[in-house]
């Protein structure tokens, strides 16, 4: 069983700037891809970013250029550092792996609990 424990969320001014963490833990073999996404209306998920195992990213169009996403393979651990925060990113963000327990066992995805960010002045 793998979890994923997500952390650095809370409250910030507009403009502002904050990173979130995620790590993956439990019986892991190898992490392919992890990323974020965060809920939007009518309970969907839309997409945060998304980094490979060798480091290459992919943004979703509301953040790209204000959102880095970065990975450390040997912690399975994922950042996101979000900066020029708006009023519109405020909500729930998930991180998300897909996880092999067993070289023989097809990848699995993974979803954190859910981080809250909110931003306010």
């Amino acid at each position: 069983q793998v979890q994923l424990v997500e952390s650095g969320g809370g409250l910030v001014q507009p403009g502002g700037s904050l990173n979130l963490s995620c790590t993956a833990f439990g019986n892991i073999y190898r992490v392919a891809d992890m990323g974020w996404y965060r809920e939007v209306q009518e309970k969907q998920r839309e997409l945060v970013a998304v980094i490979r195992e060798d480091g290459s990213p992919t943004y979703g169009k509301s953040v790209k250029d204000r959102f880095t996403i970065s990975r450390v393979n040997a912690q399975n651990t994922v950042y996101l550092q979000m900066n020029s925060l708006e009023l519109d990113d405020t909500t729930t963000y998930y991180c998300t792996a897909r996880v092999k327990d067993e070289s023989t066992r097809p990848f699995v995805p993974y979803w954190g609990q859910g981080i809250q960010v909110i931003v306010s002045s």
